[in-house]
């Protein structure tokens, strides 16, 4: 089996670099996402010390972009396409100022446009991004996120499709959402295997997998919200069986709502 590595979805200590990832070591996880979702919080020079840290603990870092950042807007102008550009070009420099592998974002909204129109225009804006970013030496991979309801943009056909069409962008499972918008089907191995094929399709070799994962409740097809491990229907075990059948290795970051949580995930995944 390729390495299989766990982390947590957010810096565990904010104060000093050092110690954040003296902690992650203490807790026993190899990787961490560096979570932006709320706003950015951390300067260059944090994240240039987080990165040589990280390295030298052999912990991988990934970074999670603003909610906000997405693209797909109905027009490439204004305001909020704006923000979200610069969202994005400002995780692009922290995650390539402490070597992160991936910048996760969000793949935004249908609006009220088909399916292929709205992933045509996301592909589009991406393309505008990306030059900027070779611009500023930024150019860092990029993760497409699936999404935990049913009737928005972000399946894994679309996150694959993005993908596809891209070549800088990868495929990030979320097991729970794929598990929110399948009612729930995500009991057995095969399902985590088909997933992981689609994916495994698009990525290059040596590319890690790179997946959320924690139980979840929904309702109706749509994600409603952690939960701690256990107390809903979505397993590590059959995650891990599929993994094995991949020469790929895979990162891994629990979005459970507590510790213990988090723990039983790593226990099952790294045993």
């Amino acid at each position: 089996m390729a390495r299989i590595r766990v982390g947590l979805p957010g810096i565990p200590v904010r104060d000093d670099p050092h110690r954040a990832v003296e902690t992650l070591l203490a807790l026993g996880y190899d990787a961490c996402e560096i979570d932006f979702e709320g706003g950015f919080w951390m300067d260059y020079p944090w994240a240039a010390q987080l990165g040589e840290a990280a390295r030298d603990a052999d912990i991988a870092l990934s970074v999670h972009a603003p909610l906000f950042g997405f693209m797909g807007h109905l027009e490439a102008s204004g305001r909020k396409f704006s923000s979200a550009v610069g969202a994005l070009d400002r995780s692009a420099g922290i995650a390539a100022a402490c070597g992160a592998e991936v910048v996760v974002f969000h793949p935004g909204f249908l609006l009220g446009r088909t399916r292929e129109d709205a992933i045509a225009s996301v592909v589009e804006q991406l393309g505008t991004l990306r030059a900027r970013l070779e611009g500023k030496n930024r150019a860092v991979p990029f993760g497409i996120e699936v999404m935990g309801r049913v009737r928005d943009l972000g399946s894994l056909d679309d996150v694959v499709e993005i993908s596809r069409h891209t070549g800088w962008v990868r495929p990030v499972l979320d097991f729970a959402h794929l598990h929110a918008t399948s009612d729930g089907a995500y009991l057995e191995p095969s399902l985590f295997v088909e997933a992981l094929a689609a994916v495994d399709d698009v990525l290059a070799p040596g590319t890690p997998f790179h997946i959320h994962f924690s139980d979840i409740a929904y309702a109706n097809r749509n994600e409603k919200h952690h939960l701690p491990y256990g107390e809903g229907t979505l397993r590590a075990d059959p995650l891990r069986e599929a993994l094995a059948r991949f020469d790929r290795p895979a990162t891994v970051i629990s979005e459970s709502p507590d510790e213990a949580s988090s723990q039983a995930i790593r226990a099952v995944l790294t045993s």
